[in-house]
């Protein structure tokens, strides 16, 4: 299932979406352009959970700041054009209602805290992990989390792709987005499973805890006095 849009009726324009969206790809741009050295500047730059475990799975940050940059920078780092354009589809789709009901600055410390949150959580669910944690699918999550107590009963448009059949269907949010965190959740249950020497793949648990942080500070963030939905006639 691919969403596509919502319903809602926004009052405002989605200014701080749109930043993220370009500064995603801008980044993303600028690694094409590295050649051979974005190994480099992923490793340098990507979140790695080995740098502050310990062996005996515990947590040491000797250097504040070695730890927090690497939390934000890994946030704008994908790995490939399906990773890019499947976050920013995801960010397009609900970020821009849940910007218009808690305003631009508030949406954006959303997410840049539900992104800081999954990043502590990968940590801790892949300690000893060398492999670099990169996307904005933890911050992402969080703004899920809060379109699912701020928009229950929007309508999504989502492509249903079978074989070499298309076709849009409107599914209600609520149960779009609980179908995802239960994949999410599920995904990391399975994994936690399986031992490996590098621990690397999706980041599930870090999606996990993204997305329940995001519920939580939308129900703590002071909402615009606006109609939570609004739906066109021809959408009911």
């Amino acid at each position: 299932m691919i969403p596509l849009n919502d319903n809602v009726r926004r009052q405002t324009f989605w200014t701080s979406t749109l930043a993220l969206i370009a500064l995603n790809t801008a980044v993303f741009i600028y690694e094409l352009s590295l050649g051979p050295s974005i190994n480099r500047f992923v490793f340098a730059f990507g979140l790695i959970p080995a740098r502050y475990t310990t062996l005996h799975g515990g947590i040491i940050i000797t250097n504040l700041t070695a730890f927090i940059v690497p939390v934000f920078t890994s946030m704008f780092i994908h790995g490939g054009w399906l990773h890019l354009v499947g976050n920013m589809l995801f960010l397009f789709v609900f970020g821009r209602s849940i910007e218009d009901r808690y305003g631009h600055s508030q949406f954006l410390l959303l997410y840049l805290l539900s992104g800081f949150g999954a990043a502590v959580i990968d940590i801790l669910f892949n300690m000893g992990s060398r492999v670099p944690t990169i996307g904005a699918s933890g911050a992402i999550a969080g703004i899920l989390g809060a379109y699912l107590v701020s928009f229950p009963t929007a309508r999504i448009t989502t492509l249903i792709p079978l074989f070499i059949f298309f076709w849009t269907v409107r599914i209600p949010a609520l149960l779009i987005l609980v179908y995802w965190f239960a994949i999410q959740f599920a995904a990391g249950y399975q994994m936690m499973a399986i031992e490996s020497a590098t621990k690397g793949g999706v980041a599930w648990w870090a999606h996990v805890g993204g997305f329940i942080l995001g519920i939580f500070l939308a129900l703590a963030m002071p909402k615009r006095q606006r109609r939570a939905v609004q739906v066109w006639p021809w959408e009911m």
